[in-house]
């Protein structure tokens, strides 16, 4: 027996591994909340000095969980990428408080701000094409 190219002998082996779990498919009505998804946490952080910006996916996640799993799926990115560094900016504050580590709050402050805006500005550019983001530094809150 002769093994046909591009094909695995013992098949994928990504078979049954989570990571791998193909996302959800886009309809073209899905994209724009999915989109506005992503692009409602620069809005809130323009608006409320970055404090608030889980509450817009927050929100879209609540409104679109059962109705599109595309638009759950980046609505609970957007979340989870949010809180993530929404907490990393918080330990910032409270090392620039303490004086001692002010060097190391800036850092954390500054990644935080910009990952926020690079992240969602991708997360909002690949919803627009009916493509999923897995951002990094999520907490898994929202599914």
């Amino acid at each position: 027996m002769t093994q046909q190219p591009g094909f695995s002998q013992y098949g994928d082996p990504r078979y049954g591994d989570p990571r791998y779990v193909q996302p959800p498919a886009a309809a073209p009505d899905d994209r724009t909340p999915a989109a506005l998804a992503h692009a409602s946490s620069l809005i809130a952080m323009a608006l409320s000095a970055g404090w608030l910006s889980f509450v817009g996916p927050l929100v879209m996640w609540l409104i679109y969980k059962d109705r599109s799993p595309f638009v759950r799926q980046a609505a609970a990115g957007s979340f989870n990428f949010n809180l993530g560094l929404w907490l990393m900016s918080i330990v910032g504050w409270i090392c620039i408080i303490t004086v001692i580590g002010i060097p190391l709050g800036l850092i954390l402050l500054a990644v935080s701000f910009l990952a926020q805006i690079i992240g969602h500005v991708i997360g909002t550019l690949r919803a627009l094409k009916g493509r999923t983001i897995n951002y990094p530094f999520q907490l898994k809150v929202l599914r």
